[in-house]
C-alpha cells in the first residue's frame, strides 16, 4: 500500500493505478481493457513480441521496449521480426495499425508513461554455470528510472527462486527511491513454446501468479484474468511462483535423462526401447519422455543451475541428470564411430553430415543444441563435418554447409539426424550413395534403401537399433545393407520439449532433444 509520506497523485494518476487504490476491481478492469493503462513490455524476443501483442489486443495501450534498433523498427513498421509463429505477423500488424502497440529503444521513457511494466527478457548462465541477472537488472534499471506509486511490476523471465524478494524489490526500491511498500511486484512466469506461443499467451495453460505481497498478487491476477482464457493460479508468494517455474524444467531435465539412460540400453537388451518407452506409458502412472541426441533451447538446460548454484542440499538426481543429458552427443558419436568401423571405415578423416543444427524442428534456435556439441565431437575425432539445415547457416558453427539437393549427391560416409526438419521429408535417400546414417530421432524410413542405419534406443514400431544386432559386441558382423524400417511421427517429433510450456498428456511427451523457450 501506499505510505503516508507518498505525494498525493492527482486523480487521473490514481485511477489507472493497479496496486494499492481503493479503485473498485471492476473499475479496475474496465481502465485497463479500455487502454486507460499504458503497459510497457521489456524485451521483444520470440517470447516478448507475442506477448506485448497479446497484452495489445487485450490492453490497447502497449510499448514494447527492446535494445536492438532493428527490431524496434520492425515493430513500429507494423512488421514481425520473429519467424515459426503462426498468425504473429498478422496480429502485430494490426494491432500497430490501430495503435495499440508501439516500440521504442528508450526503456525509461516507456517506464514513466506505464502503469504496468512486464519483464520478458533471458537469464542466461555465466562460465560457472551461476545465473547471470545483468539483463534483468538492466531492465529494473530502467523501470525504476520512472515507476510510480501504484505501479505492478511483473516478471515473466524465468528466475532462480528468491530473485524477486531478495535482488528485485530492493534494487526497484533503492533506484526509484520509493518505499518497497508504494509499487507492486510479482511473478508470473511464461508458459509458452515456440510455434504456439499466441495459443500459449492466450490461455492454453492455467497462468501462475505469485506476488511479493498479497496485494501484487491480486493486481497481478486481475491481469491475466484478462489476458488469458484459462483460469489464473495464484500461489503463496512469488518465491514460490518461481520456483514452479524452475520446478517444471527440471522435471523435464530428469525425466529426459531417464529415457536416454534406458536408450542407451537397446545394444545390449536387443530391443527397441522406444517401443518399451510407449507402451509402458500406457499406466497414467507412468509417464517416460522420449529418449534423443540431447537437451537444447534456452530453458531445461539451463534451469537446474538455478538451483544448483545456491542450494545447500547436494541435489545428487538432479546433477546426475544434467551430466546424463549432456553426454549425449559423445553417445551419439560414439554410436556413428562404432557403425563406421564395422564397414572399415575410420571416423578419423571421415565426412560426415549433420542433419538439423537448431534445437527443435522448425525454430530458428541453436542455444544449447545437441547438434552443436555432436559437431564439435565430430571435429575432435577427427571427421570433415558438413552441416544441413533450412534456417540457419551451418558455417556459423563450424559445419561446412550444404543444402538438402548437395547432401543428396555429396558422396559422404554418413549422417547424423539430429532435429528433423520438415524439409528432410523430401530427402531422396535411394538417390544418395550408400552411408551409415546415425538416426538420433526415429525421424527416417530407410527399409528399402542400401544405407546402414542405427536408430538411436530403436524404432517406435519395434525395431532395434539394428536388426539381428543383440548386443554391441555381436554389431560388427552384420551386413552393411542392413536397413531399419522406421515410422516417423511428425506430430511428436514436432513437440515442443523445452521450454517452457508444461507436458500436455501421456501421448504428447517432451522430445530428448529438445527445449521450449522461455
Amino acid at each position: 500500500m501506499q505510505t503516508g509520506d507518498a505525494p498525493e497523485q492527482p486523480e487521473s494518476v490514481r485511477e489507472t493505478a493497479l496496486y494499492g487504490t481503493a479503485v473498485p476491481a471492476d473499475r479496475q478492469r474496465e481502465r485497463l481493457t479500455d487502454g486507460d493503462v499504458p503497459v510497457a513490455v521489456y524485451g521483444l524476443g520470440k517470447m516478448g513480441l507475442p506477448l506485448a501483442a497479446v497484452y495489445a489486443e487485450t490492453a490497447g495501450n502497449v510499448t514494447g521496449v527492446d535494445i536492438d534498433p532493428a527490431v524496434v523498427e520492425t515493430v513500429t513498421a507494423g512488421e514481425s521480426h520473429v519467424v515459426g509463429e503462426p498468425d504473429l505477423a498478422e496480429l502485430v500488424a494490426e494491432q500497430v495499425r490501430q495503435g495499440r502497440l508501439d516500440a521504442t529503444t528508450d526503456g525509461p521513457a516507456a517506464a514513466a508513461e506505464a502503469r504496468v511494466h512486464v519483464i520478458i527478457v533471458p537469464t542466461l548462465l555465466d562460465e560457472e554455470n551461476e545465473p547471470n541477472l545483468t539483463t534483468v537488472e538492466s531492465v529494473a534499471a530502467d523501470i525504476a528510472a520512472g515507476l510510480s506509486p501504484g505501479d505492478l511490476v511483473i516478471a515473466e523471465s524465468t528466475l532462480p527462486p528468491g530473485t524477486c524478494r531478495d535482488v528485485l524489490q530492493p534494487f526497484l526500491a533503492a533506484e526509484s527511491g520509493l518505499d518497497a511498500e508504494e509499487f507492486g511486484l510479482a511473478f508470473c512466469p511464461e508458459r509458452t513454446s515456440s510455434g504456439t506461443a499466441l495459443r500459449d499467451i492466450r490461455g492454453q495453460y492455467p497462468k501462475v501468479v505469485g506476488g511479493i505481497d498479497d496485494e501484487s498478487t491480486r493486481a497481478a491476477a486481475l491481469v491475466y484474468d484478462e489476458l488469458s482464457a484459462n483460469d489464473v493460479h495464484p500461489v503463496a508468494d512469488a518465491t514460490t511462483a518461481e520456483a514452479v517455474k524452475v520446478f517444471e524444467g527440471i522435471y523435464r531435465d530428469v525425466n529426459i535423462a531417464l529415457a536416454n539412460e534406458l536408450g542407451r540400453l537397446a545394444d545390449d537388451l536387443g530391443i527397441s526401447v522406444r517401443e518399451a518407452i510407449e507402451t509402458a506409458n500406457d499406466l497414467p502412472m507412468c509417464q517416460l519422455h522420449d529418449p534423443g541426441p540431447g537437451v537444447g533451447g534456452h530453458c531445461i538446460p539451463y534451469y537446474p543451475h538455478f538451483l544448483l548454484s545456491q542450494m545447500d542440499e547436494p541435489m545428487a538426481l538432479t546433477r546426475t541428470a544434467r551430466a546424463v543429458n549432456e553426454s549425449m552427443p559423445a553417445v551419439v558419436v560414439d554410436r556413428l564411430e562404432r557403425e563406421l568401423a564395422a564397414v572399415g571405415t575410420d571416423l578419423d578423416g571421415a565426412s560426415i553430415a549433420v542433419l538439423g543444427i537448431t534445437y527443435r524442428p522448425g525454430v530458428e534456435e541453436t542455444r544449447a543444441s545437441p547438434a552443436l556439441g555432436i559437431i564439435d565431437e565430430l571435429q575432435e575425432r577427427g571427421a570433415d563435418v558438413a552441416g544441413v539445415d533450412p534456417l540457419i547457416d551451418p558455417a556459423d558453427y563450424g559445419a561446412r554447409p550444404l543444402s538438402i539437393d548437395e547432401f543428396e549427391s555429396s558422396a559422404v560416409d554418413g549422417a547424423v539426424v539430429v532435429t528433423p526438419h520438415d524439409e528432410f521429408g523430401r530427402i531422396d535417400w535411394d538417390a544418395a550413395e550408400p552411408m551409415v546414417v546415425v538416426d538420433g530421432r526415429d525421424a527416417t524410413e530407410l527399409e528399402e534403401t542400401p544405407h546402414r542405419v542405427y536408430t538411436l534406443a530403436g524404432s517406435r514400431r519395434g525395431r532395434p537399433p539394428r536388426p539381428g544386432a543383440r548386443s554391441a559386441s555381436s554389431e560388427g558382423d552384420a551386413n552393411p545393407s542392413d536397413a531399419v524400417s522406421e515410422e516417423s511421427d511428425g506430430r511428436r517429433l514436432s513437440e515442443d520439449a523445452g521450454g517452457d510450456s508444461p507436458t500436455e498428456s501421456a501421448a504428447n511427451r517432451t522430445d530428448g532433444g529438445t527445449d521450449v523457450q522461455g
